[in-house]
């Protein structure tokens, strides 16, 4: 398949859908079953955008295994790789998975799978930010994280050390960037899914 940015991919993270092990924070709102469902459903939405347009070679990195059947479901349907989530903690796992594709691309974006306020037009904008030589781009998160990271080599700096889950990802990532003289590009804030009223607000969107 021809893509506009032959030279980059995208990762997408992705937790298999489990009842009681994703998107717990929906519940009691939901029941775990409902709440694994909403996760199905944001998945699909994230992979429907992502092919959008031909923008380029997609991976999706599931954990703890691709052997769930959504995965497998979700490779018959997309024309995707499945990749295995590696290391103790967010940021490790971000890390080892921007060193194995920027061993084979010049270029990397990576997302979750929750954030419906994400377009195509984002995407494609990362992409041209980093192929026009920015060392790393952004989508900083109304809760104080971030939806998307890409980079043109691995920075170890921006990913170790950092309290992943926290209001304060962002922050601390941009300044990790300063310190590092990582020119760093940003692209429009965007909203995740993480809690009961963040999941009204996608229905009502």
């Amino acid at each position: 398949m021809t893509t506009l940015f032959p030279n980059s991919v995208l990762l997408i993270f992705c937790k298999a859908p489990v009842a009681g092990q994703v998107k717990t924070r929906l519940q009691p709102t939901l029941t775990a079953t409902q709440a694994a469902a909403a996760h199905r459903q944001l998945t699909r939405l994230t992979l429907d955008r992502a092919f959008q347009q031909p923008l380029c070679d997609v991976q999706l990195y599931c954990t703890p295994d691709t052997n769930h059947s959504f995965f497998e479901q979700c490779a018959k349907y997309y024309p995707l790789v499945l990749s295995t989530q590696c290391g103790s903690d967010l940021g490790d796992r971000m890390l080892n998975a921007f060193s194995d594709a920027l061993s084979q691309y010049r270029h990397a974006i990576l997302i979750g799978c929750d954030c419906p306020s994400l377009t195509v037009d984002d995407l494609q904008e990362a992409l041209t930010a980093l192929q026009n030589g920015q060392d790393a781009v952004i989508a900083p998160a109304e809760d104080g994280g971030y939806v998307l990271i890409g980079l043109n080599s691995p920075q170890p700096v921006l990913f170790e050390g950092i309290t992943w889950g926290s209001e304060n990802v962002m922050a601390e990532t941009r300044s990790r960037a300063k310190y590092a003289s990582i020119s760093l590009y940003e692209l429009a804030r965007q909203w995740d899914v993480d809690t009961a009223e963040d999941w009204a607000r996608y229905l009502c969107s």
